[in-house]
């Protein structure tokens, strides 16, 4: 039985019950037709395509740039005419009055540092994930939007899917059976150079390096790890939390769960020769409190599919959640739940029917959906889809992971204080000491 979803009925019915909409949506604190004055801080490849998400909407304008490196500045500018603000240091952007809102998409140890300064400047934030960098920079990015009362959304931007939505729907009503297993993969075959191997150099003259750095050590500039390489680096990304986020985000959704119990990674770096400080091999396992089982593998020696494409009218499936009378696959346009049959000593009679729903195009325009949602919420003051708290509880999982690996031990993991109990010293990676002059506020 394959089903096709009403698109019109989905919404009237279930969005504001799925994207926890309150009845303080319907009070606005702006005009429904007032523009919301928006400031980018990091300018270049995602936010060049946040700028582009943003765009979508006539309700908003953007009134300023920032970026530390002067030609990405200049042709992000280009795109305005002139007309909006270029500036090179984020804190002149987060002071000026003209601007309602902040939308970051700077390397991911400045989330917190930028994200902080905007809540306490009195700005509503948009920023990229992963949230941070630190599972106590996120923890402290959550009590400044809660102590300023701002909407801070998360770049997990599948929270603002319908399709999820309504996958989320049918795993709560039990339509798929107890779900004991998900797996979700990052693949990319990177070998034999990946990111490459480079001498240090000079920066140059028009990178502003050492604000680059921000709140890390010095480091001598490479090639290799800007303006987008740093993925590669742990000091500055992971591809862990880069990708991984997004996937767990997505898992914790479907399947109601708040955060793992346990987490144990293993891998390295065995195949591809290049500078990377993150692996090119790596599966993790985190195990929840119900004793349902989430995995996350980093394959980027290896690019073939993980998750089968046996399911004709699924391409590309990016997520697997396998229950005990079916099995979902999602992708970015598309699930199909595939019926569970009996195995040894049950039944075979195939369980349920197969069902199937599409969204076509969702995947290409989902950005500007979520951007969408962020701001509505900057005028209805409602927590958006992909609230501070709900990124943040994801982004612990990527970050708990990279624990893990660098200690080699699986870790216990306490969500209500946040803190590992079973290996002491694991606590001291929650944070690192900041560069000065730059603090945690």
């Amino acid at each position: 039985m394959s089903r096709k979803i009403d698109r019109r009925t989905f919404t009237k019915t279930t969005a504001a019950a799925t994207f926890g909409l309150t009845a303080a949506a319907a009070t606005r604190v702006r005009g429904a037709n007032e523009r919301i004055r928006l400031g980018f801080i990091g300018v270049a490849n995602r936010g060049g395509q946040l700028i582009t998400a943003f765009l979508a909407h006539d309700d908003m304008e953007v009134v300023a740039l920032c970026d530390v490196h002067e030609p990405t500045l200049r042709r992000a500018g280009q795109r305005f005419d002139g007309k909006a603000a270029l500036l090179s240091d984020f804190r002149r952007l987060i002071e000026r009055k003209d601007v309602d809102a902040v939308v970051i998409a700077t390397p991911d140890h400045w989330h917190a540092v930028q994200t902080i300064a905007a809540c306490d400047a009195g700005k509503d934030v948009y920023v990229e994930k992963p949230l941070s960098i630190t599972i106590h920079e996120g923890r402290r990015m959550v009590e400044a939007a809660r102590r300023n009362q701002r909407v801070v959304q998360v770049g997990t931007h599948r929270r603002s899917s319908e399709l999820y939505a309504e996958l989320a729907g049918l795993i709560a009503a039990g339509k798929i059976g107890k779900v004991t297993v998900s797996r979700a993969y990052r693949l990319s075959n990177m070998y034999p150079e990946g990111i490459g191997k480079v001498a240090p150099s000079k920066p140059p003259a028009d990178l502003d390096w050492d604000m680059w750095l921000g709140p890390r050590p010095v480091q001598p500039f490479q090639t290799n790890i800007a303006p987008y390489k740093f993925r590669w680096w742990q000091l500055y990304s992971s591809q862990m939390a880069n990708w991984g986020v997004h996937y767990l985000d997505a898992v914790r959704w479907l399947t109601g769960e708040l955060a793992p119990a346990s987490v144990c990674a293993m891998g390295g770096k065995f195949a591809v020769d290049d500078d990377r400080t993150v692996p090119d091999t790596l599966e993790v396992t985190f195990q929840f409190a119900s004793g349902r089982l989430a995995i996350f593998g980093q394959y980027e020696a290896s690019g073939n599919p993980m998750i089968p494409h046996t399911v004709p009218e699924l391409s590309r499936p990016e997520l697997e959640l396998r229950g005990t009378q079916s099995t979902a696959y999602i992708g970015g346009r598309s699930f199909y739940v595939v019926p569970e049959r009996g195995g040894q000593f049950q039944d075979s009679t195939r369980r349920m029917d197969p069902i199937q729903s599409e969204a076509a195009g969702e995947n290409d325009s989902l950005t500007a959906v979520h951007a969408r949602n962020f701001l509505d919420c900057v005028k209805s003051r409602a927590k958006p889809n992909a609230d501070v708290e709900i990124g943040h509880r994801s982004t612990t999982m990527s970050l708990l992971a990279n624990i893990s690996l660098a200690l080699g031990q699986r870790l216990e993991w306490d969500a209500r204080t946040e803190r590992i109990t079973n290996v002491e010293e694991a606590n001291e990676l929650l944070h690192y000491e900041y560069r000065k002059p730059w603090v945690l506020e």
